[in-house]
């Protein structure tokens, strides 16, 4: 190679390129922050439940269907049969009530699509969070509002960490409370 071909190379090309290369990466990031960290997935569920109807209007506790928050690491997805215990007799005229039932007297799971979601490697305790009062909102967004459940904040370890790091300030309402742990083996075990 001749040394002009090469100096172009070093002093235009090789910087030309760099500098796409990081434009492309920046832009890429950018954009597909949201898909990365979940924000915006509302996945279409078999079949169409209201959040507004059930736990705004209607005022139903998210512990009501959500059973395991209390007591373990997950929230649980409500078995059909929850959902049959007020669907046996109220609004079993509508047609998303006839799948339920459909689908409950089949003896199926229903398959409900998870919307939020933390990386598997990842260990993730709802019931510590709820026994310090730590409302549902806070990490879901304003449930009782959404027609379609969607995931309105993001689940990485940089959010968690700078919730447990500020948990107080955050939280000040909750009398007590002080900042949550910031250890890797907290959530990596």
């Amino acid at each position: 190679m001749n040394k002009k071909l090469l100096d172009y190379t070093l002093k235009i090309r090789l910087p030309i390129t760099v500098f796409v290369i990081i434009i492309a990466m920046s832009i890429t990031y950018y954009v597909s922050r949201n898909e990365r960290d979940g924000i915006g997935n509302t996945p279409t569920q078999p079949i169409l439940f209201s959040h507004k109807l059930h736990a705004g209007d209607m005022k139903i506790d998210c512990q009501y269907c959500h059973t395991g928050v209390t007591k373990g690491r997950h929230a649980l997805i409500p078995s059909v049969g929850t959902c049959m215990n007020c669907h046996s007799v109220a609004r079993k005229d509508k047609p998303e009530i006839q799948k339920l039932t459909k689908i409950f007297l089949s003896g199926e799971a229903l398959q409900w699509q998870r919307v939020h979601r933390t990386a598997d490697y990842v260990y993730f305790n709802h019931s510590s969070h709820v026994s310090k009062n730590i409302d549902c909102k806070y990490c879901h967004g304003d449930v009782a509002a959404m027609e379609k459940i969607s995931q309105v904040h993001s689940f990485t370890m940089g959010s968690c960490v700078d919730c447990h790091r500020t948990a107080h300030k955050s939280f000040p309402e909750i009398a007590g409370l002080k900042k949550g742990p910031d250890h890797c083996w907290a959530c990596h075990r």
